[in-house]
C-alpha cells in the first residue's frame, strides 16, 4: 500500500469541528477526504484552505445515514485507490426539544445520522483497515453523551451510543492493529454556540472549571493525537475535551 496516498476521511468536514479536524490532519501530512450534506460552498472553502496551504483535499456530498451512498463512496473513491489511514466520524445534526414534546421523526433522524451513520462508515472503513492491518478510527461523541442534557434526549442517546460502539469496535479490531477511540467535546465555539445570547454564553462559561468555551482547534488537536503514532497503544478510550465540565 506504500504507493497509495495516506488518507484521512472526515465526515461532516466542511465547517466547525470537522473543518478544524480536516485542516489539522492535512497539516499532519494526510490527504483529506471530507464529506458534507449541505452548503457545498463551505466544503469547497475548506478544500481551498487545505490546498492553498500545500495539502491535498477533496470533498464529497454524502448522506452518512444512507447505507448505499456510504458503500458507494468507499467502493468508488477509497477502496484500492488510497491508503485509508484515518476515519473521523464527525457528521451530526441536532433536533433539540423536550422529551414530552419530541416528535418521533426528530428522535429517529438524529440517531440515523449521528449513530447509524457513524456505524455505516465505521463498518466500511473496518473492511479496508483490517485487510491493511493498520488504521485509526475516531468517533466524535459529546459531553452530553456522558452526562445527559435536558432538551437533547435524542442527541444524548446518539452520542452515548457512539461511546458504546467505540468500545465494542475497539475490541473487535484490535487484533488487526486498528484502534478505535472517541473524543467527547464539551461546549465548543461553533456556529451553534455563536447564536447564543451573551448571557447564555456567560452561564455556560461559568459552569466550566477552566472558565471558557473550547475551540474547534482544541478538539482537532485531540483527534490528531489519537490519529498519530503516539497513540498506537490507546484504543477503546474516550478523550474528554471539555475544560473540566464533566470529569
Amino acid at each position: 500500500m506504500s504507493e497509495l496516498l495516506s488518507t484521512a476521511l472526515v465526515t461532516g468536514g466542511s465547517r466547525g469541528i470537522g473543518r478544524a479536524v480536516a485542516r489539522t490532519l492535512a497539516d499532519a501530512g494526510y490527504q483529506v477526504f471530507l464529506t458534507y450534506i449541505s452548503k457545498p460552498e463551505e466544503a469547497e472553502q475548506t478544500v481551498r484552505d487545505i490546498t492553498e496551504a500545500g495539502g491535498l483535499a477533496r470533498a464529497f456530498k454524502l448522506d452518512v445515514g444512507d447505507s448505499d451512498s456510504v458503500a458507494a463512496l468507499f467502493r468508488d473513491e477509497i477502496r484500492d485507490k488510497v491508503d485509508l489511514a484515518v476515519l473521523v466520524n464527525n457528521a451530526g445534526i441536532t433536533k433539540d426539544g423536550l422529551m414530552l414534546r419530541m416528535k418521533d421523526d426528530d428522535f429517529d433522524k438524529v440517531l440515523a445520522i449521528n449513530l447509524r451513520g457513524a456505524f455505516l462508515c465505521l463498518r466500511e472503513a473496518a473492511k479496508i483497515m483490517t485487510r491493511q492491518r493498520h488504521g485509526r478510527i475516531i468517533n466524535i461523541s459529546s459531553v452530553v453523551g456522558q452526562m445527559g442534557n435536558a432538551g437533547q434526549i435524542n442527541y444524548s442517546a446518539a452520542k452515548a451510543g457512539l461511546i458504546g460502539m467505540t468500545k465494542s469496535a475497539a475490541k473487535e479490531l484490535a487484533p488487526r492493529s486498528v484502534t478505535v477511540n472517541a473524543v467527547a467535546p464539551g461546549f465548543i465555539e461553533t456556529d451553534m454556540t455563536a447564536a447564543l445570547s451573551e448571557e447564555a454564553r456567560d452561564a455556560y462559561a461559568k459552569a466550566i472549571p477552566l472558565g471558557r468555551l473550547g475551540s474547534a482547534q482544541d478538539v482537532a488537536d485531540a483527534v490528531a493525537f489519537l490519529a498519530s503514532d503516539k497513540a498506537s497503544y490507546i484504543t477503546g478510550q474516550v478523550l474528554a475535551v471539555n475544560g473540566g465540565l464533566y470529569c
